[in-house]
């Protein structure tokens, strides 16, 4: 037998995603209640400068009380390719837009409780191309700045450590760089 839904409710909508609860009968047959937070999707980009570091934004994220160094990232438009999401959001975030857009991956955030689903981009060739976007990002283009940030006690992200784990090196400009400096 495989898990089976009940019954599923919609518990709370909120600007950037719902929670719903579903009764849910287990292979055991035993029922349970389940928490699960339905989110849109969102993006993650891993802009490579000129220069060939990566660009990072801090930002105060209130849910765990402190601010953080991430890579730029947003949350898709209803009915929004996740490309036209990366390309905005690099603009936004960073005020830089990419010549190139690769996609690298994609993940799900965290599936105990939540259907979010990351897409993941190398932004290369950057120019300058800003919107106006999110007032608290400050935007960091120095991997030894990252590095010295994270070895003082710097929380990283489940982004970060994406990049930092899966993504030794990138190649930039037909040259191989470790991106873990």
């Amino acid at each position: 037998m495989k898990f089976e839904t009940i019954h599923s409710e919609q518990m709370y909508q909120g600007r950037a995603f719902s929670v719903r609860q579903d009764r849910v009968r287990l292979p055991n047959e035993g029922e349970t209640k389940l928490d699960i937070v339905e989110h849109v999707g969102a993006v993650t980009i891993m802009p490579i400068g000129e220069n060939g570091n990566v660009w990072f934004v801090r930002q105060y994220r209130h849910a765990i009380g402190i601010e953080i160094l991430e890579l730029p990232a947003g949350t898709l438009e209803p009915g929004e390719p996740p490309e036209v999401c990366a390309e905005r959001e690099t603009r936004e975030e960073i005020g830089m837009g990419a010549k190139k857009f690769q996609k690298i991956g994609a993940f799900y955030m965290a599936p105990g409780y939540s259907t979010e689903f990351m897409h993941v981009y190398l932004a290369t060739n950057l120019f300058d191309a800003p919107l106006p976007g999110d007032k608290e990002g400050i935007k960091h283009d120095s991997n030894r700045q990252v590095h010295r940030w994270q070895n003082a006690g710097g929380v990283p992200t489940g982004k970060t450590i994406f990049r930092r784990t899966t993504l030794p090196l990138t190649t930039h400009k037909n040259h191989l760089i470790d991106t873990h400096v």
